[in-house]
Parts: structure tokens; sequence; C-alpha cells
């Protein structure tokens, strides 16, 4: 039996919210990671199909051996899923269920050797598609002082980004910085005493900022969730997205609730103008997070929260 590296969270929630509603549904899994969700639901619902999305392609190649079993019912797409939205197949009908399960998988971190964690010494890459785009050393590299400590407190809340920042730009005018040991030894030194004996390691926020930049996974969310209501369903599809931290739950948070208003006219307007555009319903309006059990069971999961939307009509959409 194959053991995989990464838990998925809330599959019981997940399954509850996001279950087919009638028969010959199809679902797109947007971070199919080792395909723990997908399997799921394959399993649980005989006549579901999905599209398992990851821009990784060796993590893809670990679900397509996962859900084998499913061959004739899932469908996999090596890739970003803000492209796949953007030019949506004409062969497939509109998704009825969409899911994104924003964490990173435990396989970067623990398999991958990209530079993720600073318990591996590695090179600092932390790129999930490692055939584009700019590497966590190079942004340390390049970056002037105050971008990097902007970007460190922007993507973390790091309440030491300036101390941590000049002390990276201090130490590379000596020598390059390209591993993930000499960059946590570097947060060490710029933090305090008392910070670096704190709950969690001092390099954690900085390891969390860097990777989001690299891979625009702030950035990059409203255009994507835009993207994603765009093309679901409009006669009850629902769309759901996992966040484990604050910063990403937000934006996931207002960008529903912008999609919620039944009018959009300036607050001061003393008459409504506008033909109201409710796109979506909001279902479990606080989100829903893990159980003690889960929690118990796998730590990861308790900083998750799962929100879930129904979408009501196509209409226009803010990204």
């Amino acid at each position: 039996m194959t053991e995989y590296t990464h838990t998925s969270v809330m599959l019981d929630e997940s399954l509850n919210l996001l279950g087919p509603r009638e028969d010959n549904e199809l679902m797109i899994d947007a971070n199919a990671g080792e395909g723990g969700h997908s399997f799921a639901f394959l399993s649980k619902y005989s006549n579901l199909k999905i599209i398992a999305i990851d821009a990784d392609n060796e993590i893809l190649n670990i679900a397509k051996e996962r859900l084998k079993q499913y061959k004739d019912r899932v469908y996999f797409y090596n890739g970003w899923s803000h492209d796949f939205f953007a030019d949506y197949p004409s062969e497939f009908k509109r998704p009825d269920t969409i899911l994104f399960d924003l964490g990173i998988s435990s396989y970067h971190y623990k398999v991958s050797g990209k530079g993720f964690t600073f318990e591996k010494d590695e090179f600092l890459d932390m790129r999930i598609d490692t055939s584009a785009g700019v590497t966590a050393a190079e942004l340390i590299a390049r970056l002037p002082e105050r971008e990097l400590a902007d970007l460190i407190y922007n993507n973390a809340e790091e309440k030491y980004s300036r101390r941590i920042a000049s002390l990276i730009v201090n130490e590379r005018q000596k020598s390059t910085i390209t591993t993930t040991s000499a960059l946590a030894e570097l947060v060490k030194k710029a933090v305090p005493a008392s910070y670096r004996h704190g709950p969690i390691h001092p390099a954690t926020r900085t390891f969390q900022a860097l990777r989001i930049a690299v891979n625009g996974e702030l950035s990059k969310l409203p255009s994507l969730l835009g993207a994603a209501l765009r093309v679901l369903e409009p006669s009850g599809g629902r769309l759901g997205v996992i966040s484990f931290h604050s910063l990403e739950d937000r934006i996931v948070k207002n960008f529903f609730k912008s999609m919620n208003k039944d009018c959009i006219c300036p607050e001061n307007a003393p008459i409504c103008k506008c033909v109201g555009r409710r796109s979506i319903n909001l279902l479990a309006k606080k989100g829903v997070v893990p159980t003690d059990e889960e929690i118990e069971r796998n730590p990861p999961s308790r900083s998750a929260r799962l929100r879930v939307i129904e979408k009501v009509l196509d209409g226009d959409v803010d990204d």
C-alpha cells in the first residue's frame, strides 16, 4: 500500500458541502496535490467526474497513480488553475463544483527538495512549477532592502521584517544566500533572543512570505477566484475554498462578500439605480473549521477554514 506524504484536511466537511446534487456532475479539484480530495470524492460518488489540476508535474504523477482505478472518471491538467479557467476547454461542460485547497502540500516540505523548509539544507527555490519564474534565492539577491522588508511583512505579518531584511542585505554583500540553512541562520541572528525561543521557529514567517511571493499565492488569488466563478455552472454550482492563514482567508471572505451584494450603488446614492447583481449565496457564512478530533489527528489542519458559496446567476465578476 502506497504511503502518501500529505493528509488532506476537512474531507468530511468538503464531501458534505460540495458533494454532487445531481447525477453525472463535474468537479474541478483545482489544487489536486497527491489527489487526496479527489480520491475521497470519486470513492464516495460513483457518478462524479473530476478534473484534477496541479502546477507541479511530479506531484500530479503521484495523483495519477493514486486515482488510476478511476481513470474513466478523472482527467488531469498540469499547469496553473488560473490558466485553465482563463481558457476553459470547450470539450467539458461547465463544472458543477470547484474546490480550492490553498495549502502547500506536505510533499513540498518533506519530499520535493525545493527549499520550502528550514528543516532541511536545500537550495532556496520554492517554485511549485520549476519551469518558470523567479526563485526565492533570486528574490533575496536582488530586491532592495525596503521592498524585501515589505514583502516579508505583507506576506506573513512578520514584526521583525525590517531587521531581517537589513541583515540579509548586509550579508549578501559578502556572499550569496542560496540555501535554506543559511537563510534560517540569518533570520535567527536578526531577531531578539526571546523571539528565537518562541512557540514557532523564528524563520517560519520569512519562509512563508518568500514562498507566497515566489508563487504569487496572494496576488493571484482574487483573479483566480473570479475566473473560477465565471466558469462555474450558474444554477446551483458550488465553489469551496480551504485557506490556511488569515491573509488568504481575508481575500476569500472579501471576494465572496463583494459577490453577495444586491446593490452596488455608492453608499451616498439617494436612489438605487443599479440592476442588482447578487451572483452567489453564502453557505456557512463564517466558514467551517476542523473538528478537535481532526486537529489532534492532523495538527497542520488547525488553521484551516473552509468557505463555500453557491452560484445563482452569471454576471460581472470583480477580480
